[in-house]
């Protein structure tokens, strides 16, 4: 009969030895998927009237790098691809608000993975109207927020067609469809 505690080594051995090749099976896929075709993402682009009657884009820094960019994310299974960029913009910048169901464009970047490796993501982005802007939120401390003129936004973010999509940003008029 063999040690118990041998035993639940091994065990813990094994199943992280088939974890670790479940990820590289999982990555290997979105490399073969994503050069085929860019892998889809959802942006919330999150607006404002200031109190000059000007219109100002929020954006947020990459938790990984520090970039400037706009809250983004995967789509989620059983919401359309609005509802999810609105729920990115709450997880990662806390704001709630009126969002458009139709997207405004879409921009394309090169998600970095683990050793340098790169997945093409294209991003439709949609506007969200800020009502609120809460004080916690999940990814709070992870980011930093500042509120922007949209060509000033566009001179800070990285994607050249982020830029442009920023640089031209006039809000649609939300009449509650979303």
């Amino acid at each position: 009969m063999q040690n118990p505690i041998r035993q639940n080594r091994r065990l813990s051995s094994l199943r992280s030895a088939l974890k670790a090749a479940s990820k590289r099976t999982t990555l290997k896929k979105l490399l073969r998927k994503a050069q085929a075709k860019p892998l889809k993402q959802v942006a919330a682009l999150p607006f404002r009237i200031g109190a000059d009657g000007r219109i100002e884009v929020l954006l947020i820094t990459s938790r990984d790098t520090g970039r400037w960019i706009i809250p983004k994310g995967w789509p989620m299974i059983g919401r359309k691809a609005h509802r999810a960029a609105e729920r990115e913009a709450f997880e990662e910048a806390g704001l709630k608000g009126q969002i458009a169901a139709d997207p405004v464009g879409w921009y394309r970047y090169d998600k970095r993975l683990d050793r340098g490796l790169a997945l093409p993501c294209k991003v439709r982005v949609y506007p969200l109207r800020v009502e609120v802007q809460h004080e916690r939120w999940p990814e709070r401390g992870q980011r930093t927020l500042r509120w922007f003129r949209p060509e000033e936004a566009a001179r800070l973010v990285h994607e050249d067609e982020l830029q442009r999509l920023l640089a031209v940003f006039a809000p649609p008029p939300l009449d509650g469809r979303a």
